[in-house]
């Protein structure tokens, strides 16, 4: 059902449910709350200084406002809770003095201040607090509260159809409460206890119901027929042999398994997962020849029109007999119309390219293998384009960021998993250094050295703009403090988000050719241009990024024998940034990144689905998941799956995945 036919909501009311990305009925009784506030009155004869306390009772006077500033106020008054009298301050609340009459009942919730006998309130709830109350807090937004929310969400729980997803002898097996009731208390919580009960019922659905997603896709992808390749081995040893640099073992083993996918008759659906710059684009290229020598077009999806520049460039050199193509948004109309048509018509053996790839327009000749780079960068939608063609190519997913291998198993249940984690030979590690504020002059004097030896450095802001919450530093700050260490020195280049694309690739090229030898940048450059002669990276507050994004931005440097710098400057967190200093192992940093912050961006977007459940959480409920797993497994392989009992987990099921 549509919001606009609940009654009692606005335009303006669906318009700001609608920028919370709640559009119907069901959206709305999904929009669980992201925690509960519990509200207990506190007893004060156990309570130590700075204690976070909640008590009620009646006001003694009225309350006094003293207006500090035009955007800060300061109310204060007496509370007697029965036994006692205490003081109570409250900042920006100047509105509520005429609701605090003395003899007004009120509760307050606040930080306890035993020498003061102070109570810094946090919030002021009108009325006694004659029992525990557990309040429901949403994700909200200035238009919409977590009353208002709740309210209209009780205002439809009992009337929406609300479809259990958990089959019987699963919700029998582990005891689980029934779905209306569970989703009943957990918008409207009397006791922790069934709150808690009825959350590991939802978790536990969506976890069983995304597993199932994960197993369906991977019996499709076993059953699915493969293209048919006849390749003698021995040329593709011939090329790596006259390549101009050696493969390591991970390497060799990965080119290994890519060959045996691609001369199977089944579609290959791998996963490539190595550390940053251990030599994936070189595997991919060597897949891209396999392809080749069996006689089928091959594609490489970059995720940037740089990157896709630099893959193009580089395959040219490395092969080239093969006639390759660029294909990007900027390409001029004359261009592109030319290169469509040696597409469609197979003069073009591999193409290169953002995800113009897979525009409307594009007709392959005989698609046999496509490969994304940074694969988590595209969603679901894009790559079943390809399917729409009426094509099924083999697909590999490259991933620069590694996760842990437990995880991955799971996580990518549907695809086989190649993991490079030596490093090629002549790289060195990159020496990280963590700094506070105050010691920017020693960073400085660093910089200046690589500056004399005429490398290049990327310095690293978080935000691009002045914010009146936060003291960070952003790229103008700094472009102004770097010009003014050394505009008599060196270049200083200015990147970020929110510039043109034309201006990004003119201020890269730029770095890239040496004319700018300081690039100021966000995090724009995390998905990775070679610059060989960039030695040193400097990361302003880089508390505010997690352990893999500052992994990712490391590897910028280090892409040559040259001894290369990582420099973290924060005055917080020292102890998780330390890790940094002791590793250059991505897949150690993921696992503990992992540990620290949970899934968060780490995984990205799956090619089944979102993997942004609204309950469940895949390293807290890991557990769960792995139970959901099994389950899923046997549910799928049971003449159950194909009952009309189940058909809604069917339907669920299938119609959500997008097979490539």
């Amino acid at each position: 059902m549509d919001l606009k036919e609940i009654k009692g909501i606005s335009i303006n009311g669906v318009r700001n449910f609608n920028n919370l990305g709640i559009y119907n009925t069901s959206d709305l009784i999904q929009y669980y709350p992201f925690r509960y506030e519990v509200l207990e009155k506190t007893d004060m004869n156990n309570v130590n200084d700075g204690d976070k306390v909640i008590i009620d009772g009646i006001c003694e006077n009225t309350p006094n406002v003293y207006y500090i500033s035009r955007k800060l106020n300061k109310m204060s008054f007496r509370i007697n809770t029965g036994t006692k009298i205490m003081n109570v301050v409250i900042f920006n609340r100047a509105f509520l003095k005429n609701n605090l009459s003395m003899g007004k009942e009120i509760t307050i919730i606040g930080k306890y201040d035993m020498k003061h006998n102070t109570i810094t309130a946090s919030d002021i709830k009108l009325g006694l607090l004659k029992e525990t109350v557990i309040n429901p807090i949403y994700h909200s937004s200035s238009k919409l509260n977590s009353k208002k929310i709740n309210k209209v969400i009780n205002s439809v729980i009992g009337k929406e159809n609300i479809l259990d997803y958990i089959p019987d002898a699963l919700n029998e097996r582990y005891h689980f409460m029934d779905k209306n009731r569970a989703v009943y208390l957990v918008h409207n919580p009397s006791n922790m206890k069934l709150v808690n009960e009825a959350l590991e019922k939802l978790k536990y659905e969506e976890l069983f119901l995304f597993m199932l997603k994960m197993n369906y896709l991977k019996s499709n992808n076993t059953k699915s027929d493969g293209l048919k390749r006849e390749i003698d081995y021995a040329l593709v040893e011939k090329f790596i042999n006259d390549l101009p640099f050696d493969l390591t073992c991970d390497q060799m083993k990965s080119v290994k398994d890519i060959y045996n996918d691609l001369t199977l008759p089944k579609r290959m659906n791998r996963l490539l997962q190595g550390d940053v710059g251990s030599g994936k684009t070189i595997v991919s290229f060597i897949a891209l020849y396999i392809n080749y020598l069996g006689g089928y077009q091959g594609a490489l999806m970059a995720p940037t029109e740089i990157l896709a520049i630099q893959h193009y460039n580089n395959i040219k050199k490395l092969l080239p007999n093969l006639n390759v193509a660029l294909l990007t948004g900027k390409m001029k109309a004359k261009e592109r119309r030319e290169a469509l048509e040696k597409i469609s018509n197979g003069e073009i053996d591999v193409i290169i390219g953002t995800h113009a790839l897979i525009s409307d327009d594009v007709i392959y000749k005989n698609l046999g293998l496509v490969i994304t780079d940074e694969q988590h960068r595209f969603g679901v939608n894009q790559r079943g384009n390809l399917k729409n063609k009426g094509i099924t190519p083999d697909i590999l997913y490259m991933s620069a960021t590694p996760i842990p291998r437990t995880y991955a198993l799971t996580l990518y249940g549907d695809m086989d998993i190649s993991s490079i984690r030596t490093m090629p030979s002549g790289r060195k590690p990159v020496k990280t250094i963590l700094k506070s504020n105050k010691e920017i002059k020693d960073v400085l004097y660093m910089m200046l050295e690589e500056i004399k030896k005429g490398h290049q450095i990327y310095v690293i802001a978080p935000l691009v703009e002045e914010s009146e919450t936060m003291d960070m530093e952003n790229v103008y700050e700094l472009e102004e403090k770097m010009n003014k260490a050394f505009g008599k020195v060196a270049k200083v280049g200015v990147l970020h988000g929110k510039m043109k694309a034309n201006e990004k690739d003119e201020i890269m090229d730029k770095f890239k050719n040496n004319e700018i030898q300081i690039l100021i940048s966000t995090t724009v450059i995390e998905v990775g241009v070679d610059v060989a002669n960039a030695t040193m990276i400097v990361i302003f507050d880089s508390y505010r990024f997690g352990l893999s994004a500052l992994h990712q931005l490391r590897g910028r440097v280090g892409r040559n024998e040259l001894e290369s710098y990582c420099v973290l400057i924060s005055d917080r967190e020292a102890k998780r940034l330390d890790i940094l200093t002791h590793t250059n192992d991505g897949f150690k940093v993921s696992e503990e990144d992992f540990l620290l912050r949970g899934s968060g961006d780490l995984f990205g977007f799956r090619q089944s689905g979102d993997m942004n459940f609204k309950l469940a959480d895949i390293k807290r409920d890991y557990d769960l998941m792995l139970r959901a797993k099994e389950d899923s497994e046997r549910f799928l392989n049971s003449s159950d799956y194909n009952s009309e009992k189940y058909k809604h987990i069917i339907n669920a099921t299938e119609e959500s995945v997008n097979l490539d």
